[in-house]
């Protein structure tokens, strides 16, 4: 099935557009309400660094937004994948042109932030080598968030 999609950056998109559909479909790849962490920004001036992963037919099986900061860390601020797209590599596809991405940019290292109750997302990040740190209070008082980190090869 993944050998059916391409991965398509956003820079290539128009970004209203997409922000759109994604939101319009959002119960297909969130099983929480992540509507606040779309906001335009991802799409419009961090659109560079995010990727929109296609079907033949221009159906949206999976995205990834981040960005890559000026002290060279690249920050995957979403990665989804479309409920039945699961467990087909996607992500991984999705993570390695982001990966990409971020090294020509000239980072060295990709971090990720999640909840410390989101075994799905600490599972999936661990897998790709990232390791995890408990940080208190990230997102505000009573707020803790696991902070994923994970070197980049060099190419």
């Amino acid at each position: 099935m993944t050998g059916q999609v391409r991965i398509v950056g956003l820079s290539e998109l128009s970004a209203t557009v997409v922000r759109a559909r994604l939101l319009d479909e959002h119960d297909r790849f969130w099983d929480t309400d992540t509507r606040a962490l779309h906001h335009p920004v991802w799409f419009h001036q961090f659109g560079g660094f995010g990727a929109v992963a296609m079907t033949g037919d221009g159906d949206d099986v999976g995205y990834v937004l981040g960005t890559v900061t000026a002290d060279r860390l690249a920050y995957l601020h979403l990665v989804a994948v479309r409920a039945d797209r699961r467990r087909s590599s996607l992500g991984r596809r999705l993570c390695g042109w982001f990966d990409d991405l971020a090294r020509s940019a000239g980072a060295r290292f990709v971090q990720a932030v999640t909840r410390p109750d989101d075994e799905v997302a600490l599972a999936f990040h661990t897998s790709l080598g990232a390791a995890p740190h408990l940080s208190r209070d990230h997102a505000g008082p009573g707020a803790d968030r696991v902070v994923l980190t994970r070197p980049l090869a060099p190419a």
